[in-house]
């Protein structure tokens, strides 16, 4: 081969060698990875956020639709009943209870076996359920003049965070509630109870009390009352009666 062939060779191998990338630059250095992943990390994150909130919103829905149904049930039970259902024997067994007058009866979990409505609203907690006694009694009990006694009371939070009455005072038969996301307060489907921590107030009073109850909006840690989820109705007493006229339950 002559000198200028070897020449042309060599440089025809140079040129190939230059027009082939080298390894490197198809990689990324690590500094160019951190800041792919932290723009992955953020655009993740701005959508777990409002997927998160989607998944709260339509729990906290399929919640308050749950209690509308157990208000309607507890209403028509008392039309064909002529009274209301004490609480449910246990977290494990939803018939009702014989006789709810003593304090540690009156106060529980609704009956939902008794009632055929649900027992957990969608967090897994079970709904909580207290009644005034005397409308839990035999049938024929409850009368319209004067009527009979009640003594549940609903409470709220004005503006300023002091607690005020939302009902007459003393004047609910029965209240239902869901302790919420937290789950401060509740038991679950397996009977584990969850402590309701010192500083939620509210919370704490819907759990221990069996005649006052706090309905407010989601408040966070610090707020009047403390953090606060729980979402309460209640029975009025007007609404129950005008039905059970409307049966022939009451003249």
């Amino acid at each position: 081969m002559s000198k200028n062939s070897r020449h042309t060779s060599h440089c025809n191998i140079l040129a190939w060698q230059r027009a082939i990338p080298s390894s490197t630059q198809y990689g990324f250095s690590l500094i160019e990875m951190a800041v792919v992943m932290i723009i992955l990390a953020m655009l993740i994150g701005g959508l777990v956020a409002p997927l998160t909130a989607q998944i709260d919103q339509r729990n906290m829905n399929e919640t308050r639709q749950s209690l509308a149904e157990i208000k309607q049930a507890l209403i028509g039970f008392a039309v064909t009943s002529g009274r209301l259902p004490c609480p449910a024997i246990s977290a494990a067994n939803g018939d009702e209870k014989v006789t709810c007058v003593v304090l540690a009866d009156r106060h529980g979990y609704i009956p939902w076996a008794k009632l055929g409505v649900p027992k957990l609203d969608a967090w897994g907690h079970i709904f909580r359920y207290s009644v005034t006694p005397a409308y839990a009694g035999p049938a024929g009990t409850l009368v319209l003049s004067p009527p009979t006694i009640r003594d549940i009371t609903i409470q709220t939070r004005d503006v300023a965070g002091t607690l005020v009455n939302l009902s007459t005072p003393s004047n609910i038969p029965a209240v239902v509630l869901s302790h919420g996301k937290n789950g401060y307060g509740s038991t679950d489907d397996q009977g584990v109870v969850v402590a309701v921590p010192g500083a939620n107030i509210d919370e704490n009073t819907n759990t221990a009390s069996s005649t006052t109850f706090v309905s407010q909006v989601p408040t966070v840690a610090g707020t009047s009352g403390g953090e606060y989820d729980d979402i309460v109705t209640w029975i009025s007493p007007n609404i129950l009666f005008s039905n059970m006229v409307t049966a022939g339950r009451l003249p």
